[in-house]
């Protein structure tokens, strides 16, 4: 399938971020924090965060942004298993997009931790969580998506940096099925990341949230032509799609740090959920075959944002 490219300007929702409250207290994480302009306007209804984008800088372990964590105990939390919760320092760039990560099966939040510091970086809240339980299926790891979305927006100590409205899913394997999960549920979500997902329903053809999928080519857990690609094929093209296949990668892929995996998901999250434009150009058209990709296809010309 060849990829589409864009040629019209997408149309925008309009959408206003609450000012943050105060700053927080805790222990920085790595990049040198930087001053950059707040919220845009509503007029524009952009929310750009940091320099102009490069291959170098969303390809970079660390984004313009100095990180804190902070951890959400499995008492505290309802609905999921608690976390770790990765935020921006900053606290003159007004509140942040926010991404929920759900493990897959058998696996706890340790197998995504690599990721959501490096995500967190870029201009977002992360939350990287725990399951209720390691063996928990696809439906039950999407709702658990969205009990974490909303304890972080309404009842976190950090909920006064995030904008409620703009908020994000991804998984890995089980909680890649269960992002797809989460996104027929709630289509207020603004993108969704499925990594090497798997689940036994194929079909998702209401979702309305900007999607993602990373496959890997050589995935015996959740091969391509059995779950990304049925998955991605019964998607709608609009408000967004794109399917992406490592070379020669496994199931396992998205457990150790991945550049393609960074790369390509900081670009969808940043054009979806902060509507930055700026990122359009390495998801439109997209990369060609090489060592890291096997396969990329995409709807850009019924991308909405």
């Amino acid at each position: 399938m060849s990829p589409n490219t864009a040629t019209r300007k997408p149309a925008r929702r309009i959408r206003r971020a609450p000012a943050i409250a105060g700053a927080l207290a805790a222990v920085t994480l790595g990049a040198a924090a930087v001053t950059l302009i707040p919220n845009a306007d509503a007029a524009t209804a952009s929310f750009e965060k940091g320099p102009a984008p490069s291959n170098s800088s969303i390809e970079a372990t660390r984004g313009p942004f100095a990180v804190s964590q902070t951890a959400v105990t499995r008492t505290a939390a309802s609905g999921f298993g608690g976390g770790d919760i990765y935020f921006p320092t900053d606290t003159s760039a007004g509140t942040f997009g926010a991404v929920v990560i759900a493990p897959g099966f058998t696996a706890r939040k340790s197998s995504m931790a690599w990721l959501a510091p490096r995500i967190a970086s870029q201009g977002f809240v992360v939350f990287n969580i725990d399951t209720t339980t390691t063996s928990d299926q696809p439906a039950s790891r999407g709702r658990q998506l969205l009990a974490a979305a909303d304890f972080l927006t309404k009842n976190s100590s950090v909920r006064t940096r995030v904008d409620a409205t703009r908020v994000a899913v991804m998984g890995h394997s089980m909680g890649g099925g269960g992002t797809l999960e989460a996104a027929k549920s709630r289509p207020s979500l603004q993108a969704a990341i499925p990594l090497t997902p798997w689940n036994v329903t194929k079909s998702f053809r209401t979702n309305a949230v900007p999607t993602l999928i990373i496959g890997a080519e050589n995935d015996t857990v959740a091969s391509v032509r059995s779950h990304s690609e049925p998955f991605f094929q019964s998607l709608p093209a609009s408000p967004g799609k794109a399917y992406l296949e490592l070379n020669g990668a496994s199931h396992f892929a998205p457990n150790t740090p991945n550049t393609t995996i960074a790369k390509f998901s900081i670009s969808w999250l940043k054009l979806f959920v902060d509507n930055d434009t700026r990122y359009k150009q390495f998801v439109c058209p997209g990369p060609g075959t090489s060592t890291a990709v096997q396969e990329y296809r995409n709807t850009c010309d019924n991308f909405t944002l």
